[in-house]
């Protein structure tokens, strides 16, 4: 980690925040929870949680969230997982919802793409952390499925031959959920990677 002591931000409008909460606790890292344009002051790294994409996307607009979202992308990592890595894309295929994605990596995503609640499904994945690869027991709760990936966008993970985890500058962005497990390596791995 090559900042001291960072203290983490969780984007806490709606969704499983709580269970990043965990994580940062298990690994001994400071965090707050980020609900208005004011709670980015002194945080250094966000993360983006899964949950609802249309409430959030909803909420992001009814707190003003909108533009200090991307104005904190400029300049910090953020990692999103499913609703957060829809809500990061350039742009979602087949978007009846209305949902206005931020635009912070160049992905399309299709929400539900692996099938609604009832076929939410876990699976062992391989994901390539630098010179290391760790297996990420993850869980695919409907999850975006991502159809296209931009000019200079890494592939970290891949569940059937798709890729499940991409990179792009400051931006992590996983279509499962890992949060949901004891094993935190992908949260400590990003703390580390990206501060």
């Amino acid at each position: 980690m090559n900042k001291a002591n960072p203290t983490i931000g969780l984007l806490a409008l709606q969704g499983d925040y709580e269970l990043h909460e965990i994580q940062l606790n298990n690994l001994g890292l400071k965090h707050k929870r980020v609900r208005l344009p004011s709670d980015f002051e002194g945080i250094d790294a966000l993360i983006f949680p899964g949950g609802e994409s249309t409430t959030m996307n909803i909420l992001i607009d009814r707190f003003q969230m909108r533009e200090p979202l991307i104005d904190f992308s400029k300049s910090f990592p953020i990692y999103g997982t499913c609703a957060g890595m829809i809500l990061l894309s350039k742009e979602i295929e087949g978007n009846q919802a209305g949902v206005k994605p931020l635009g912070l990596i160049d992905i399309t995503v299709l929400r539900n793409g692996y099938g609604r609640q009832l076929f939410s499904f876990e699976a062992d994945i391989d994901v390539e952390l630098g010179n290391s690869t760790e297996k990420v027991h993850a869980s695919f709760i409907r999850a975006p499925k991502v159809t296209r990936v931009g000019a200079g966008v890494e592939i970290l993970a891949r569940y059937n031959d798709e890729p499940v985890m991409v990179s792009s500058g400051n931006i992590l962005a996983a279509s499962f959920h890992s949060e949901t497990e004891d094993n935190s390596s992908l949260l400590a791995w990003f703390i580390r990677k990206f501060l």
